[in-house]
């Protein structure tokens, strides 16, 4: 179990964020009730499915090697 107030915690929160994000702003519902706001508190999940949409890659790598370390090394 990963603890949310350590640094790969944090690491992995974030990048939960930003796909879950991303995925929503691929699906039409979801994007206009989840994404419509662009600025505020709400605007940090629009920002995250930017985030993910435009770097998918490095995005999908990040994913990959904090599943590793958490399943393998941690």
């Amino acid at each position: 179990m990963t603890n949310v107030y350590s640094l790969d915690g944090l690491l992995v929160f974030g990048l939960l964020l930003i796909c879950t994000c991303a995925y929503f702003k691929k699906v039409p519902r979801l994007k206009q009730w989840f994404l419509s706001e662009k600025k505020g508190v709400w605007g940090v999940f629009y920002k995250a499915a930017v985030i993910g949409s435009r770097l998918h890659i490095p995005v999908a790598v990040s994913c990959i090697m904090m599943g590793f370390y958490v399943m393998f090394i941690k």
